[in-house]
């Protein structure tokens, strides 16, 4: 006998359609799994099995032959062994034939035949939506985020033994409907759960140029360093940076979430998607496939998870080299591209960079102060710096000093300067220029090129010809030119200016001085 299910694999952060194709023949009993599986797909038999005993049915005592289709793609992972399970029992003719045939099954199994969950799920019911199916069979535990994919019925089981046809029910769908419909259905309509604000920019004494200029980062979505000697507030105001952007749209949410299912860092049972932007900040010991992505089947690495978010390197210069400079393809581009013998993956990367770090080893090169001085030889901090090459500075837009604070006390304008105030600016900032560049493809001015960075960051004459000077002067690169006028733009848009004028051109230069001073 032979039947058919669907399931689903994720590859990259994108769903992909599998074929399970069960058939069932006399001979040796035997269980024989091909289509390129992994370890965790060949052991999937023996969960199979016993599952299939210990939730009532029984395991035919015949040849069985398990193709996942298509058999050139490589297959990992425990989301098979629902649609293997309901594969061998309708086979073995304990289901009825093509009654499940037109589902999309998943669902890891254990021993006892509880349905496990699994990860990449709105992934791969997004890829169900594509095929048209409209029935989905998955864990109790992944029901509420499946919840969020409209346009596909959802049956969530918590055992194998509830695909057994139940006397009073017309149906199995009916059947399943009773246990798990309404609660779905109440999952779908739940509110996503809004963050609480626990860390203010108002308990950052002083750094009111730091503060400016991470206000323009986060209105124009411009990468950030900040350099400075230690304890100056430098991770402080990186660490509020999130609590300054706008919330994620739905669509925005919808990917973040997706990204986070697929890794296998959503909270089991979340009934809300991630609605407020990623925050990731990896220690300077991540190697190059932590930090952007890979594997022998590629998974998103921390560049990925901080997708439509922000990126926090601290210590820039501890990072290796080799590490840091795979930034900056992701930086120009928003996507990495992973590619392998079989297949080439692409992650999302539309990221903001924050980074910070020391002047020198010791920190106080530059900054000495009291007792703390710099026992930093000149070498030394010459391979300290090298770290940060040209290219990599060049995609940071605000290079800006933290100096030692002056005094405690706080100053009559620092309630100004309060994460609520700062994310009222940024809310419509982000207005002005969604409406703006949209036509462009862009959603900030940081993500506007070509056509659309010339057509909107209107210069007049001697905004023009100051920055003609500043490129000629600084020796800025064309990368450099184009992040000037970006940050001149965004300067604009927070004082409501429909063109770009001489002093926002000055501003957004003195934010390139710190490159000029390294080099």
């Amino acid at each position: 006998m032979f039947s058919m299910m669907h399931s689903a694999s994720v590859i990259g952060v994108e769903g992909k359609s599998i074929s399970v194709e069960v058939d069932i023949s006399s001979g040796l009993p035997q269980v024989n799994v091909v289509g390129l599986p992994d370890p965790a797909v060949r052991e999937s038999v023996e969960r199979v099995r016993a599952a299939i005993k210990n939730s009532g049915f029984t395991f035919p005592m015949d040849r069985i032959t398990v193709n996942l289709a298509p058999a050139d793609l490589r297959k990992e992972g425990t989301a098979f062994d629902l649609a293997i399970a309901a594969g061998i029992l309708t086979a073995s003719g304990q289901l009825e034939a093509g009654l499940l045939g037109g589902a999309l099954l998943i669902g890891e199994l254990s021993l006892n035949g509880a349905i496990k969950p699994v990860t990449g799920v709105l992934a791969m019911l997004e890829q169900a939506k594509r095929m048209d199916i409209s029935r989905v069979l998955l864990p109790l535990a992944n029901r509420r985020e499946a919840a969020w994919i409209s346009g596909v019925e959802i049956f969530a089981l918590s055992h194998l033994q509830e695909l057994k046809p139940r006397s009073g029910c017309s149906s199995l769908w009916d059947q399943l409907s009773e246990d798990a419909g309404t609660d779905a259905a109440i999952a779908s309509t739940e509110p996503a759960k809004q963050q609480t604000e626990r860390e203010d920019f108002a308990d950052i004494i002083g750094q009111h140029q730091a503060k400016r200029a991470m206000l323009i980062a986060a209105a124009g979505k411009h990468n950030i360093l900040l350099c400075g000697p230690p304890g100056t507030g430098k991770t402080m105001m990186i660490r509020r940076l999130p609590g300054i952007l706008p919330s994620l749209t739905e669509q925005e949410a919808l990917e973040v979430t997706k990204i986070y299912s697929v890794a296998g860092k959503l909270p089991v049972g979340s009934g809300g998607l991630i609605d407020r932007p990623p925050f990731r900040s990896p220690h300077h010991s991540t190697s190059s496939g932590g930090l952007i992505g890979g594997g022998s089947i590629p998974k998103p690495g921390e560049v990925t998870l901080a997708h439509r978010g922000v990126l926090f390197l601290d210590e820039l210069p501890e990072f290796p080299r080799m590490v840091l400079e795979l930034l900056r393809q992701p930086l120009e581009d928003r996507v990495v591209s992973i590619a392998r013998a079989r297949a080439t993956v692409r992650f999302p990367a539309n990221i903001m960079l924050a980074a910070s770090y020391n002047p020198c080893p010791c920190g106080y090169y530059g900054h000495e102060y009291g007792e703390k001085r710099c026992t930093c030889s000149a070498p030394a901090i010459s391979r300290y710096r090298s770290k940060l090459s040209g290219p990599l500075l060049d995609r940071l837009d605000l290079h800006v000093e933290v100096p030692r604070p002056i005094s405690f006390e706080k100053q009559g304008h620092e309630a100004e300067w309060t994460t609520a105030e700062l994310r009222s600016k940024v809310e419509r900032v982000r207005f002005i220029q969604l409406e703006r560049n949209r036509k462009w493809g862009a959603i900030t001015n940081g993500e506007l090129t070509g056509e659309g960075l010339r057509k909107t960051a209107i210069l007049k004459r001697d905004a023009h010809k100051l920055l003609e000077n500043a490129f000629q002067v600084l020796g800025i690169s064309m990368r450099g030119y184009d992040r000037l006028l970006k940050l001149a733009r965004t300067i604009a848009d927070l004082e409501a200016s429909d063109t770009v004028e001489a002093e926002h051109v000055a501003e957004a230069i003195q934010y390139r001085r710190l490159e000029a001073r390294m080099s």
